[in-house]
């Protein structure tokens, strides 16, 4: 495995959740937390992924997001930093990554070695730990899903993030073991066939998408960051 660099300032993301609480953006977060809440209401949605069809459309940016919000809503929640090609959140929530979810994998360490407390009250993350050869591989391996298991009895909710649907096989992977998905879209930079084909490989492992968050929308037209709507929308 190869070691992630420590904190880089340049992939440090700023959460507005948690600097801004009181700012449109935050609100706009917090009416995508209650969205997600009612799409959960016929079955629980403790395991929620968070992916984008291509890169940089914003889904690391609207997982970190989501996550202090649920925290602020006093709800104890663990984001893991499945996205072992370009893992950032150890360098966003400034934590050691000498220990993570990879190690757990591995069997180097448990999970409660790997998770870490930050600075926001009630969250929680696990960092991805070093980059692996054969990511795919350890998502889809049987430790992940008891990794899962044992998570899901210490945490109100779990959020993961993972590569974008189309670059790599890992988000099909990680969507097949969770309650629902988020899809990330940025409406300025996605081409349709893109998002569509997005969709299309999540419906091809049973996803359940219980929503697409338009990111980077006209505010003129969306009065809002961002805007949410129920997959079946689509």
């Amino acid at each position: 495995m190869q070691p992630t660099n420590q904190f880089s300032v340049s992939n440090t993301r700023p959460i507005i959740t948690d600097l801004n609480p009181l700012s449109p953006i935050s609100e706009a977060y917090r009416t995508l937390r209650t969205n997600l809440q009612y799409a959960g209401v016929d079955r629980s949605l403790q395991l929620l992924m968070v992916t984008s069809a291509s890169p940089r459309e914003g889904k690391t940016t609207t997982i970190n997001n989501l996550a202090a919000a649920y925290a602020q809503a006093d709800k104890s929640v663990l984001l893991i930093d499945a996205d072992l090609r370009k893992p950032t959140a150890h360098q966003t929530f400034q934590l050691s990554n000498r220990c993570g979810l990879t190690h757990v994998l591995a069997g180097n360490a448990s999970a409660r070695e790997a998770v870490k407390e930050t600075h926001i009250r009630n969250l929680s993350v696990m960092p991805s730990g070093s980059i692996p050869p054969n990511p795919s591989e350890l998502l889809a391996s049987r430790k992940m899903d008891l990794l899962l298991d044992e998570l899901r009895q210490m945490f109100d909710l779990v959020l993961i993030d993972t590569p974008p649907v189309l670059a790599v096989s890992d988000a099909q992977i990680m969507a097949s073991r969770c309650d629902g998905v988020l899809l990330v879209i940025n409406a300025k930079s996605v081409k349709r066939q893109h998002a569509l084909k997005a969709r299309d490989a999540l419906h091809f492992v049973q996803a359940k998408i219980v929503g697409v968050a338009m990111n980077q929308t006209a505010a003129s037209e969306l009065n809002g960051y961002y805007s949410y709507m129920q997959a079946s929308a689509e």
